[in-house]
């Protein structure tokens, strides 16, 4: 089958809160591919909170009437090829593309480069049909999944890995988990399966369901204790009101990462509560495509469980919506 002239696809017209419906359906021109970008058939594409927060404005506009969109499997149909195939599978993750020059991205911290572009921000991604990728940027993806359980690899489970690593969980130590989402409950296994204990703590007591049968040793309210001190914990959820009780949580020396890209005012800490015996705060910037090769690499040698709740293309407005309303347990797909 041939490649059409036009497709569907959800462009964010005006920035505005999820209840104002910013996203807007449309029938557009398929995407050209340029030099080095291939082009995919859309399968299924993952609705992350950051596409909620470039859908509500708390993200600064980057491409006027973007289509959103980042965890994107796709088959290829077109563009420059090189050592891809037509017809192979590939992942379209949120880092797009890095400039390979800057002392960032010479040292190995590529996903910190200024020059930086990234898919449903600054190019148009997968709300749609079709869409293109830089094919160095294209990632290999494991066998043994549905294109429905790949998509929330591609940035919940991608960022959530990196999230871990920033948390600097010690052997067979105790994490806390702030929200439970779709990144949430695949770093989760992760850190279980390399050992950890793992504690949730949740608004939804369908997340809390979930952590457990996923191997949690504990789920309780979102604003409630651990039941033991914590070695690391990462914060999910994008409430700075939580980044105290987190650090209050965290034992001596232990690291709080702050895995979203955007996270409301944190109230003023305490240094002796919060801070003090060495504890400290990460941040979370994008990923590195090393990080995702690592984190696909351990998908493929360890089957994870990916909860996933499925929407057709025509109803991607009603997902979006539903995960601002934490009205589902995993993530969300739209599906082709």
């Amino acid at each position: 089958m041939g490649v059409p002239d036009t497709m569907r696809a959800w462009r964010v017209e005006s920035p505005a809160p999820i209840e104002a419906r910013p996203l807007k359906s449309v029938r557009v021109p398929v995407p050209r591919p340029g030099p080095d970008e291939l082009l995919v058939r859309v399968l299924s594409c993952g609705v992350c909170r950051t596409d909620l927060h470039v859908a509500e404005g708390d993200l600064p506009v980057h491409r006027p009437g973007v289509v959103p969109g980042h965890e994107i499997v796709g088959e290829i149909v077109g563009g420059d090829l090189g050592a891809h195939r037509l017809g192979d599978r590939v992942g379209i993750p949120w880092l797009r593309s890095t400039c390979g020059r800057c002392r960032y991205c010479r040292r190995g911290d590529e996903n910190l480069c200024p020059r930086s572009t990234y898919t449903g921000w600054d190019a148009d991604g997968g709300y749609a049909e079709y869409a293109t990728v830089p094919r160095d940027y294209a990632l290999a993806l494991p066998a043994g999944y549905t294109d429905a359980e790949l998509a929330p690899l591609l940035c919940a489970g991608i960022i959530g890995y990196r999230a871990l690593l920033r948390a600097s969980v010690p052997e067979g130590g105790v994490l806390g988990v702030y929200g439970f989402g779709g990144s949430a409950h695949l770093a989760s296994q992760v850190a279980i399966a390399r050992g950890a204990r793992v504690h949730v703590m949740t608004r939804g007591a369908d997340a809390a369901s979930l952590a457990l049968e996923l191997g949690a040793s504990s789920a309780q309210g979102a604003y409630d204790p651990p039941p033991e001190p914590l070695d690391s914990a990462i914060l999910f959820a994008p409430v700075g009101d939580l980044v105290p009780l987190a650090l209050s949580a965290l034992d001596s020396g232990g690291t709080l990462a702050i895995a979203g890209i955007h996270l409301s005012d944190i109230p003023t800490l305490n240094y002796q509560r919060h801070l003090f015996r060495e504890r400290q705060i990460r941040s979370v910037t994008a990923n590195t495509r090393s990080d995702a090769q690592a984190f696909l690499e351990f998908a493929g040698e360890h089957r994870m469980h990916v909860t996933t709740t499925p929407y057709p293309l025509e109803h991607a407005d009603r997902a979006l919506a539903d995960l601002a309303a934490g009205r589902f347990a995993g993530a969300a797909v739209i599906v082709a």
